[in-house]
């Protein structure tokens, strides 16, 4: 039903469950066209909730009132697909958040409204700034709801990330006994067995897991209870120590109150610091995903093909998966510079750009999640092509390299000379049989064994 909101610039006519603050902010900030990440929406909620149950406790609100407003908060949170529509703000938007702080308070208090039994923008029985905001600002209730969506999304990005490593874990085992060449500056280096090679990347996806996880800790520091600047000023005291305890006990994360509340509203820096450990992740990711691009282009590996790769050249299958796994890294990449330069921005009691943080900061835990979850399932389809690794090894004059410990440099070099110049005979022979004719036969079959390259040192 249509209705009519009024505030300090005028009036408005609705028929939506924002009111009028809502409105504004939508008709102000038509800029990305993407709304506000849904997980800060939910966990707004959640701040929102634990709110109205500590100012039901201390007699702040009336049971009946804090009830639907509880109420309210749980749909949001247990129903994205029926509620997301309620939330269209574009997630680039002034003001550090105050739109979106006041789109939840909206929207509470209009389906608390409705659980009552009345209409909605009855705000003279429940209302979004009285009842549904009381004793909060966005201040503090929009960094502590983006500590507690980001802890969320951290605890998922590290679940997908124990998917990547267990991957590339079978991975490493299937490939135990395949030797390769290893190689270095896109050179031929010494060999080495394909299961190593992918142990290291398993390894790498191994630190990105416990950096994500440790990071958590970072942002269990919140400052509900500040209010507008970090002092508490509007805020009876009894509220500010307890609404923390019932957050967490909503959440079950370790949350605990900022040391220094008012540090808590000023300044963002744990987000860069938590930004940072996403880089490294997507840094981890591309550097897998180019290895694996270039192992599959040697013929080393195949990747599983996924869609015909040309519009022009019948037959042509590319390797897409790493392909879009290298652009989701410059992306986090990139998302980690302005997560950065936001921070640096921010004046005095605070961050005017907490909006952009939070949707740089979510959409990077969002993408490498989403991404480390496709990338194992890639993985789980590699074939491998042992007789091609083999060939780069048997065909390359570096496995002098396992001579030195006998024979030394100078005399490996020499050999180099000799078998580079029999190559150019019209019946140039393969490596090592010209070692075998020039070192025996026993002598070779002892250095150049699979068991010689993979061992951890040689035995004198």
């Amino acid at each position: 039903m249509m209705r009519t909101e009024t505030d300090a610039l005028g009036s408005l006519s609705l028929d939506a469950l924002w009111g009028i603050h809502t409105q504004r902010a939508l008709n102000n900030f038509p800029l990305s066209h993407r709304p506000v990440p849904y997980p800060l929406i939910a966990a707004i909620a959640t701040v929102k909730q634990a709110a109205a149950q500590t100012n039901k406790e201390q007699g702040h609100l009336s049971p009946d009132i804090a009830d639907a407003i509880i109420a309210a908060c749980q749909k949001i949170c247990s129903d994205e697909k029926t509620y997301a529509s309620a939330f269209p703000l574009d997630a680039l938007q002034g003001g550090a958040g105050t739109s979106t702080n006041m789109n939840v308070n909206e929207v509470v208090a209009n389906l608390a409204l409705q659980t009552l039994g009345h209409p909605a923008g009855s705000y003279d029985i429940i209302n979004p700034i009285d009842h549904v905001n009381r004793h909060q600002s966005t201040n503090d209730v929009y960094p502590t709801a983006l500590r507690v969506a980001a802890i969320g999304g951290l605890r998922s990005l590290s679940d997908a990330l124990a998917k990547l490593q267990g991957a590339l874990q079978d991975k490493e085992k299937e490939f135990h006994d395949i030797l390769k060449m290893g190689r270095t500056e896109l050179q031929a280096a010494v060999p080495m067995t394909l299961g190593q090679e992918f142990s290291a990347f398993s390894e790498a996806i191994s630190r990105d897991r416990w950096r994500t996880f440790k990071c958590e800790e970072r942002l269990r520091m919140v400052n509900i209870g500040g209010t507008a600047i970090g002092t508490g000023l509007t805020a009876p005291r009894d509220y500010i120590f307890r609404v923390i305890e019932v957050l967490r006990g909503l959440t079950g994360m370790g949350l605990a109150r900022s040391e220094n509340v008012i540090d808590g509203n000023a300044n963002a820096d744990v987000f860069v610091e938590v930004s940072g450990i996403l880089k490294a992740s997507a840094a981890n990711l591309a550097k897998i995903a180019g290895d694996l691009r270039l192992l599959h282009f040697l013929g080393e590996i195949t990747l599983p093909p996924l869609q015909v790769g040309s519009s022009i050249m019948p037959g042509k299958i590319n390797p897409v998966l790493v392909e879009s796994v290298l652009q989701v890294s410059l992306t986090v990449r990139a998302k980690d510079m302005i997560i950065a330069e936001c921070a640096a921005h921010g004046t005095l009691q605070i961050n005017e750009f907490l909006p952009l943080i939070a949707t740089a900061l979510l959409e990077s835990i969002e993408l490498l999640k989403t991404t480390s979850l496709a990338l194992a399932k890639h993985i789980e389809g590699i074939v491998p092509h042992p007789d091609r690794c083999r060939a780069f090894v048997e065909d390359s004059p570096t496995l002098l390299t396992a001579l030195l410990p006998l024979i030394g440099y100078e005399k490996a070099r020499s050999l180099m000379k000799e078998f580079e110049a029999a190559q150019q005979t019209s019946q140039p022979p393969h490596l090592k049989d010209f070692l075998t004719e020039n070192l025996g036969p026993d002598f070779v079959e002892k250095l150049l064994s699979d068991t010689n390259f993979i061992q951890l040192g040689y035995k004198p």
